[in-house]
């Protein structure tokens, strides 16, 4: 056989396998479970035991914090989603036959909750995250929709997104699943305990907790650096593994519970998209699932990433940051770090400070912050801004010597980051007496 023989013998079995692929990627069997006669809007008898479990499954999966627009009508969409390709604009998921889903019938939502599929045919982009909810059971899908047919109808039209080219063709979208969607239902891990499977599948399906806590690569897929923290449009998930120097690994499973049931334990406080994550979804999961979640997390090994040698405290960036620290943050953080249980952030030995980039700690001392408010933690706390009051100088320094200090040790923040920082944020220049 010749060299072309060959080519085009190699050139069609990649050919057999793209194309094999993308129709094991684009099956959606798995939807035929579900009714495809009775519409959302239509006047049938919805089992009330079903939308209540429905409620819970919501709850599980955060529907209402990307569905609802501030200040707007529940499940009715116009929510603004950042990304680094546009902004996508959250969908109308109520029962309206006309901006909503009110035509739709159970299989219609299952192929886009699942696979990614308007009832139109059209791919969904994965700021709805598909590529996570493909592991939800029929039977928590069945439940969920029995839910979504009991809300309110509500006609409000979805703002068209600002997606740029060509991340506004969709059928780019075939490419991206390809690569990034694994198409198959959650199997139980064999040999580990119930409670560390029921641990998983909130995680990995309702929870989609890799879709902030897992770095992203170009196209905004997943990396194989599952659950290690990932940094994206100026702010940063932490990682979320057992890991001693980054992740959870000096927290309990019971303080894990502590934080999302009531957004806050003895030294971490919840607040910005955690924090909504934890108002419209944790708080309200069941004591077993929550210890299932904690369980599953501190299995995971994670990154194993060796600490850095603290900045030593003679170095002038950590003696300035000392005074500036002892001038502004200290009455309620405390002398040594300690912060306030339940309410102000504790920075000893605490792994949300030394994050690759310290990029929550500038936002936060530049815009201030909202501690969120829950059931279980009525007040919520709130932290004062500083973009006023500090230079980019002090806050760099600062920062430095909460991030180096009671056990503590991370990169120096520079001058340069914060001014970056207050720049993207619109925050206030630093107010300068005149004489």
């Amino acid at each position: 056989m010749n060299n072309t023989k060959i080519l085009t013998a190699l050139a069609m079995v990649a050919l057999a396998g793209l194309g094999g692929a993308l129709l094991i990627n684009g099956d959606t069997t798995a939807v035929n479970v579900a009714d495809d006669r009775v519409a959302a809007a239509d006047a049938t008898h919805v089992d009330p035991a079903a939308a209540a479990r429905g409620a819970y499954i919501a709850r599980q999966a955060d529907c209402a914090a990307c569905h609802t627009a501030p200040g707007g009508e529940a499940y009715a969409g116009g929510y603004a989603l950042e990304t680094p390709f546009g902004v996508i604009y959250s969908t109308n998921i109520t029962p309206d036959r006309s901006s909503g889903i009110g035509s739709w019938t159970e299989r219609d939502f299952f192929r886009a909750v699942r696979h990614g599929r308007h009832k139109n045919g059209q791919l969904l982009y994965p700021a709805m995250p598909y590529n996570a909810y493909v592991n939800m059971s029929d039977a928590d899908m069945h439940d969920l929709w029995a839910y979504m047919r009991t809300l309110s109808a509500v006609r409000q039209t979805t703002p068209t997104n600002t997606l740029g080219f060509p991340y506004n063709i969709r059928l780019s979208l075939l490419g991206w699943n390809l690569l990034h969607f694994d198409n198959k239902p959650y199997a139980p891990v064999a040999g580990q305990s119930a409670q560390w499977n029921r641990g998983r599948y909130l995680v990995d399906g309702a929870g989609h907790c890799a879709a902030c806590h897992t770095p992203k690569n170009l196209l905004g897929g997943d990396t194989d650096q599952y659950l290690q923290g990932a940094e994206l449009l100026g702010s940063y998930a932490p990682e979320i593994t057992n890991d001693a120097y980054r992740g959870l690994g000096g927290w309990s499973s019971e303080q894990i519970k502590a934080y999302l049931k009531t957004g806050a334990n003895h030294q971490a406080i919840a607040s910005g998209p955690m924090g909504e994550a934890v108002e419209f979804s944790t708080q309200h999961l069941t004591d077993s699932d929550l210890a299932a979640i904690a369980a599953y997390l501190k299995s995971l090994p994670g990154s194993g990433a060796e600490p850095p040698k603290p900045l030593a405290g003679s170095d002038p960036l950590m003696q300035r940051g000392a005074q500036v620290y002892e001038h502004n943050c200290m009455a309620c953080h405390n002398v040594n770090g300690e912060g306030i249980s339940g309410m102000v952030t504790a920075f000893a030995n605490n792994p949300g400070v030394r994050t690759p980039s310290g990029s929550n700690l500038i936002a936060t001392v530049l815009k201030g912050g909202k501690a969120v408010a829950t059931e279980h933690n009525l007040t919520g706390a709130g932290m004062p801004s500083f973009d006023w009051k500090l230079s980019d100088a002090d806050i760099a320094a600062v920062l430095s010597y909460v991030r180096n200090s009671w056990g503590n040790a991370a990169p120096a923040v520079q001058e340069v980051q914060v001014a970056r920082a207050r720049d993207r944020l619109g925050a206030a220049p630093q107010l300068r007496a005149e004489y």
